[in-house]
């Protein structure tokens, strides 16, 4: 483990395996960078692959105060130990985080979002809209849920209002294994519910986009994100979208690193 240090001061841990061209993988809500190491195991042996605890989480530092810049500083700050330039792979919220990157000018040299859990205006997306309202206000009831100590139901309302899980799957989970260690980074959903805001895609944002950029969908996973990921592809000037049929809201290696791989490898 490395660590580097962001603008304000808070020290961003990340591991970096392989050699070759960098790419940096940022993930989403209740990962770390353990999240993304199989991932950037399996693109070892054609790039470093690097993996990092976005803030407040393993072993990165926190401040007091969240916000989207804060973020954008430590991707910048991990770019800058990659090398000063990197390929970014985003996931879910993670995604989110990396287009705003891009968009922003970060030195970015290839950009590929998987699932990114944004709405464009479209039927399924307007679909997604009805079934999941009040996305503005998800940030301010996270965060009153945590700072009255309700870590397991800020946990729950995540995972129902604005992932969209159902109510039972969510009950049948409150025993799994793993629930432990949602609850002890509950406080970052208030920092990935932030990213996505009211939800909406900001065609704007994408359009700024300069790097070439891969939007991926999984053909299993929500099927919003698939409307999703061709307004992306619309919207960047250098831009594609590609669906993998049978893949799910997961990070499977063996699904995922084949398709990176030739993104990335590919020349500019």
């Amino acid at each position: 483990m490395d660590k580097a240090i962001s603008q304000d001061g808070t020290p961003i841990a990340y591991d970096r395996i392989g050699h070759g061209p960098p790419i940096v993988l940022v993930v989403g809500a209740f990962n770390d960078r353990a999240t993304g190491a199989p991932l950037a195991a399996a693109l070892a042996a054609q790039f470093t692959a690097i993996t990092y605890d976005r803030r407040g989480r393993g072993d990165s530092g926190a401040a007091a105060a969240y916000a989207v810049e804060r973020e954008l500083e430590d991707l910048g700050a991990v770019i800058a130990a990659a090398g000063g330039a990197a390929g970014v792979f985003g996931f879910s919220s993670g995604a989110a985080l990396a287009l705003i990157a891009a968009a922003r000018g970060l030195p970015i040299t290839r950009l590929a979002l998987y699932d990114l859990p944004l709405v464009a205006d479209g039927p399924l997306g307007r679909e997604r809209r009805r079934a999941m309202p009040g996305g503005a206000e998800h940030a301010a009831n996270l965060a009153a849920l945590i700072a009255a100590g309700r870590r397991g139901d800020a946990v729950e309302y995540f995972q129902a209002r604005v992932v969209g899980i159902p109510a039972d799957v969510v009950a049948r989970m409150r025993n799994a294994p793993f629930r432990p260690a949602l609850e002890a980074m509950a406080h970052t959903v208030v920092h990935d519910a932030t990213l996505i805001g009211d939800g909406s895609l900001p065609l704007g944002l994408a359009s700024a986009v300069r790097a070439p950029t891969l939007a991926i969908a999984g053909g299993a996973a929500h099927p919003f994100m698939r409307e999703t990921a061709e307004a992306v592809a619309r919207a960047v000037p250098d831009g594609r979208a590609v669906t993998l049929d049978g893949a799910t809201h997961d990070l499977v290696p063996e699904v995922l690193a084949p398709v990176l791989a030739r993104f990335f490898a590919a020349p500019a």
